[in-house]
This record gives C-alpha cells, structure tokens and sequence, in this order.
C-alpha cells in the first residue's frame, strides 16, 4: 500500500483551515482517510469563540478515530456522531444555531479486505479509480447547481441556501446533516486507488480546465500531491485578469491525499 498527503495553506501568513488523515490500524485489515475544508466566513462574527482550524481539527480527529474504531457504524453515522460529539465541546459557549456557525466539508473513506465504503458532502471530491484504470469522481454537486446571481450576497445566502432544503449542506453542528452526503459502497477488488481532494487542488479540473479527472488522478499517481499543487499556483498567478478565477480567492488552502489499496 502507498498513501501521499499534501496541504498547502493559500496563506502563508494563515492558518491552514484544511484537515486531512489516513489511518492504517495495527491489525493491518483495513483503514481510512479523511479530508475536511473548513469554510472561511465573511465576518469575526460568527456566534463562536472558537476558529475555523480549531473546528476542523476537532471534527476531523473525530472522523479519524470513529471511522476506524466503530467499523459497526455507517458513514453516515460516524460523520453525525462527529459533528454531535464536536457541538458538544463548545455547545456551552457558542451560539451552534448561526449560520456561520464554523463548518466545513467532507470527505470519508474506509476500506476492509471486502470493500470501500466512501462518502461526500459539499464541494470537496474524491477520485475512485478502479482495477481497469477508469476513475469515477464523487461529487455532491448541489453547490454548482445553485445560480451564481444567488450566491452574491452572504446574508442572502445564509438565510435562504446554507444548510438549507433547496440550497447546499455542509458538516457544521446539525448531525443530521450527514444524512444529506453522497454515499456509497464498492467491492475492494473493484479498487486500485482513492483520491481525496478540496476544491483548492481540483481548479486544475474545475477553473482552469487543464485536463479531466483522470488526467488529474494521473498526475497525483506519477509526479505527487505537491506537483498538482504547484501547477495550480502557477496557473493562479498567471490569471492575472481573473478570465478563470473571476470572484474566487486568489489562492486557497490545497489538500490532496492519495492512497493505493
């Protein structure tokens, strides 16, 4: 087995709000890994005394430890156990109910010699690529699908999309949101390699159209995480006028984690 995992701050000068893991248990008969990309909101206020990286560190520790230690749970119900037992540590002291309350999106996926189980939820993508070499990407695309005139406003958007029927969900302090990820399940042998990507890593796909899924996968395999990143940076800085990047962050934090089973 090979696993790579790379993240890249957009800033340097701030904190990495990306988490990623992949965990090998000792008894060698499976594992897992998990990537989260912690949402930046547009304010301080937010109703919460703690930081965008302190959410995701916790959540995704959670993740990590509960995706291995309670194999007798779904996906689905280890992220909602996640964010429950995240909530529960800063309930007392922060308003949960704000929309911009911190959160992030997510990235599961677990593997034992019978299968790979995986799951997605918001903008964050993992990459399936199978024993014939075709790869199969996992998107919960409900955040493309909404109009682009919708999402101009933040208060706009928080009141009627985020985490909302009709709009876009993401892991925040609701648990019954890990009901609204992308889930599914393939045999083991059907597998030849996972990816795990935030949207900061796949704008050589999504923005700046440099190749396909598996063109990306491709490279990941051959040259590494860091390689990707680095084409992505440069791709940035030379859209100087914004032709691709139009109203996105210039550079964002990159996370890439690549395992072949």
């Amino acid at each position: 087995m090979r696993s790579e995992l790379i993240s890249v701050p957009g800033d340097p000068a701030r904190p990495d709000e990306d988490y990623a893991s992949v965990v090998l248990p000792a008894s060698g008969q499976g594992g897992s890994i998990v990537v989260l990309d912690g949402v930046t909101p547009p304010a301080t206020d937010h109703g919460c005394l703690h930081s965008v990286p302190w959410f995701t560190a916790r959540l995704g520790g959670a993740l990590t430890e509960l995706s291995v230690s309670r194999r007798d749970l779904t996906l689905t119900e280890v992220l909602g156990h996640a964010i429950a037992r995240t909530a529960d540590v800063h309930r007392a002291t922060c308003d949960l109910s704000h929309p911009r309350t911190p959160q992030a999106t997510v990235v599961l996926a677990r593997w034992s010699p019978e299968t790979v189980e995986y799951l997605v939820l918001s903008d964050s993508t993992l990459l399936v690529e199978s024993s014939s070499g075709t790869v199969t990407p996992v998107l919960d695309d409900r955040l493309s699908r909404v109009p682009r005139a919708a999402l101009a406003s933040h208060a706009e958007t928080d009141a009627t999309l985020r985490n909302k029927e009709g709009g876009f969900f993401t892991a925040a302090a609701d648990p019954s949101v890990a009901a609204r990820a992308v889930t599914g399940t393939l045999p083991r042998a059907e597998v030849r390699a996972l990816a795990a990507l935030t949207d900061g890593a796949t704008r050589w796909v999504e923005k700046f159209g440099e190749g396909d899924w598996a063109a990306l996968s491709a490279l990941v395999r051959k040259e590494g995480g860091q390689a990707l990143v680095d084409r992505v940076r440069a791709l940035e800085l030379a859209d100087e006028e914004r032709v691709f990047l139009g109203r996105s962050k210039r550079h964002d934090d990159a996370t890439v984690v690549y395992v072949e089973l």
